[in-house]
């Protein structure tokens, strides 16, 4: 018995000995915080140099004499980029990095839906975690100001109130599994042709209203752990080490906890970067991209640099512990959370979650004598045209480009739909992007072909006239000056003959339908002359099956349109005020990290989108939140919880919604607010909330919108804050920004 009590006294003290020799940053039972300062008391002063920059093209380094493992990033955010080499831009040639491409941004965007964008974001991490990657380089919130931004298929549309609503739940899925978020491009980075040298000048009202609050949202109801800067300029600094933008507006009036991201070749300067709120430099090299340099990661200017630089005694350790602090904030919630599921690649349940956003992101935008959805019952004889219905889209367009496990191309879609009912014949129609290689990922395909453009057509028009349905697959492309990271668009017009084509095609059938596949709104002057018009954009993985399942009615459309189709560029205030792309000017300010500078004025405020054609009683040619179905539905008995609201108040809407229709569907309530008389200029009305309903024919629910003082507000540049005013406002109910159907009053006070 003596020796069974010895034994137990001695495991006990054991037990208590190592308890008690457990740090306590490897302690989980310590407070986050606790943990951090335990960690920042043990490292040296290299090693924290180590942990602020990069050690490879997509990695930094970890404390490997504390436990602390190498940090992985890579590029999203509508797929898990395949890995490339350490030092070089050519791919790592693994068998198991290929993954799920889920729909462009635009397309979540379109659905109008935030259950999908938290689906969207957990699918998406559980693809992360399988590739061992700890942050995801997305996802992408920056306001769609012009058509012609080559990176707009990569955010979330022209409006504020509609990006921060998405981009939450996308965090939030992304983040519950374990893998960190970096929501990009903090700020003002709306277009991409000079975008390492564009200035942007904006009024303070315009930058809080239009262009902040996605970020906002991100950072304090998102939680992001991280924010990747611009490569633009604001207020003449680099938005990667922005006094203002950092320092100020996000770690100051947000209190933003997590990690300041540079994006890659974003950095440079040292003393920016060091006083400026940066705190992970990653992809300089020595100049910007490309180029390599014996010791490059030492060479970066949160490196030797800023060691010398602290060594001299020109910097304190003050902004370095700042940084280091917030790195293994980062790495506690992500490489040193031992509570991280595991992850799995190209499960089934991923494609299904892809087709599922691509289907309700696509937008029936016109659909006259109800031509779609296909009638299986007359369409004996089917012909698609257009190179957009054969080429793969994955692979391209920049940083976003993947490589895939499959992707379903829409010819391949109709075929495996209809295939078994109908004739199903092809034409090509054009010739646009016959290359398919991007970053060393080929797509395989064989696009080449040497008809001039009167020969495609003819054969086109030819086998058009003895078809049912003649479906137009086309639109834009991600290869340079199209919708493409690194360039702009060049013209708003389809490019490669098409719209030639078109016009011939509707002067021979009654049964057009043409797929746009884009990212971006393009000119449409043949638009009275085409039945049936679908936004297609570039949906991934399961294109051709989402497309084929709205053009047969097997999905019934709901999606609605983020942004504001133009008829013409002039239609935009950007362009009619001709502040794109801007005015270039010398400079000798080496921290600019170039002698040219382009000074870019957004002259039309916050009159952007909507805002802009309502303002001007121009009439584009689709509206912002436009958006057919193949059913109906009535929107009524509008009512509200009160007449009055004050600040610390709510007020709730309340209406009908009835499908009226034959088949189930759904739409997407719409609320917009009007200030009927303020000090400043206000626009017509702005969204400030919505909710998509699905309703069986003859089924019919309530909806409630709740608003608060937010809504009513606008950002006061005399005081440099928020402020609303008492008097009468308006809600406006519709569907869409130009079938706005109800009205009521209300007061604040």
């Amino acid at each position: 018995m003596r020796h069974i009590i010895t034994s137990c006294l001695i495991a006990v003290c054991a037990m208590t000995a190592n308890a008690q020799q457990t740090p306590v940053y490897l302690d989980e039972t310590q407070p986050i915080e606790q943990r951090i300062d335990d960690a920042l008391s043990r490292m040296t002063l290299q090693e924290k140099i180590r942990v602020i920059h990069a050690q490879s093209k997509f990695s930094s380094a970890g404390i490997p004499r504390l436990g602390f493992p190498d940090f992985w990033t890579d590029d999203g955010p509508h797929g898990v980029r395949p890995d490339v080499l350490w030092d070089e831009w050519e791919q790592a040639g693994q068998t198991n990095d290929s993954c799920v491409a889920f729909p462009a941004l635009t397309c979540l965007a379109a659905t109008w839906n935030p259950d999908l964008a938290a689906l969207y974001g957990k699918s998406l991490g559980e693809e992360a975690l399988y590739r061992g990657k700890d942050m995801i380089l997305g996802p992408g919130v920056n306001i769609y100001r012009t058509p012609l931004g080559g990176r707009n298929f990569e955010y979330m549309g022209e409006d504020p109130y509609l990006a921060s609503t998405m981009v939450v739940p996308y965090i939030q899925g992304l983040q519950s599994m374990g893998v960190s978020a970096c929501v990009k491009h903090y700020c003002l980075n709306n277009d991409e042709e000079y975008r390492f040298n564009v200035n942007v000048i904006v009024s303070d009202r315009a930058l809080h209203e239009i262009y902040l609050p996605a970020f906002k949202a991100a950072v304090e109801q998102g939680k992001t752990w991280a924010i990747m800067g611009a490569y633009n300029l604001y207020k003449n600094e680099h938005n990667c080490h922005n006094q203002y933008t950092l320092n100020r507006i996000l770690k100051g009036d947000w209190a933003f906890d997590g990690v300041v991201v540079s994006d890659w070749g974003g950095c440079h300067d040292t003393d920016q970067a060091v006083k400026n709120g940066l705190d992970m430099e990653f992809g300089s090299w020595t100049n910007g991209l490309s180029a390599g340099t014996s010791n490059a990661y030492d060479n970066y200017y949160l490196a030797t640099p800023y060691l010398k630089g602290i060594k001299s005694g020109k910097y304190t350790t003050k902004e370095l512990d700042d940084k280091v602090r917030r790195v293994l904030r980062l790495f506690f919630r992500t490489t040193m959370n031992r509570q991280r599921p595991h992850g799995f690649l190209c499960s089934e349940s991923h494609y299904e979650a892809a087709r599922k956003i691509a289907d309700e992101g696509i937008v029936l935008l016109q659909n006259r004598n109800n031509v779609l959805p296909i009638d299986r019952n007359k369409a004996k004889r089917i012909l698609v045209v257009g190179e957009n219905a054969i080429k793969m889209m994955t692979v391209g367009g920049g940083s976003s480009s993947l490589k895939v496990q499959r992707e379903t191309l829409p010819l391949d879609g109709l075929r495996a739909k209809l295939g078994g009912s109908a004739e199903i014949d092809y034409a090509r129609g054009y010739v646009g992007d016959v290359t398919g290689e991007y970053n060393g990922v080929e797509t395989g395909q064989n696009l080449k072909d040497n008809r001039s453009a009167d020969q495609l057509i003819a054969e086109a028009v030819e086998k058009a006239k003895n078809a049912d349905y003649v479906i137009m697959v086309g639109g834009l492309n991600k290869s340079d000056y199209q919708d493409s990271e690194g360039h702009d668009r060049k013209q708003y017009e389809l490019p490669y003959d098409q719209n030639r084509l078109i016009e011939a095609l509707a002067k021979v059938t009654d049964r057009l339908i043409y797929v746009n596949v884009s990212g971006n709104a393009v000119a449409m002057p043949w638009k009275n002359k085409v039945p049936a018009i679908v936004q297609g954009w570039f949906i991934g993985s399961e294109a051709g099956n989402a497309i084929a399942d709205v053009l047969t009615g097997d999905a019934n459309p709901s999606g609605k349109l983020p942004f504001t189709w133009y008829g013409s560029l002039n239609d935009c205030g950007a362009h009619a005020l001709k502040t794109y792309p801007g005015t270039w000017r010398n400079t000798d300010d080496k921290a600019a990290g170039a002698d040219r500078i382009i000074d870019e004025e957004y002259k039309e405020g916050i009159y952007v989108g909507y805002r802009w054609t309502e303002k001007n009683r121009i009439k584009p040619t689709f509206a912002f939140g436009h958006g057919l179905s193949y059913t109906s539905f009535s929107i009524s008995d509008l009512r509200q919880s009160a007449k009055e609201m004050t600040r610390d108040g709510k007020l709730t809407f309340t209406v009908t919604v009835k499908n009226t229709g034959t088949k189930r569907g759904a739409e997407t309530v719409q609320l917009y607010v009007k200030d009927v008389k303020a000090s400043v200029d206000r626009p017509v009305k702005e969204l400030k909330g919505f909710k998509k309903v699905w309703l069986n024919p003859g089924e019919q629910q309530n909806v409630d919108i709740t608003i608060d003082n937010t809504a009513l507000a606008f950002y006061d540049e005399t005081s440099s804050s928020w402020k609303s005013e008492n008097g009468l406002f308006e809600a406006l109910i519709g569907n869409a920004s130009d079938n706005v159907t109800l009205k009521t009053r209300f007061t604040l006070k």
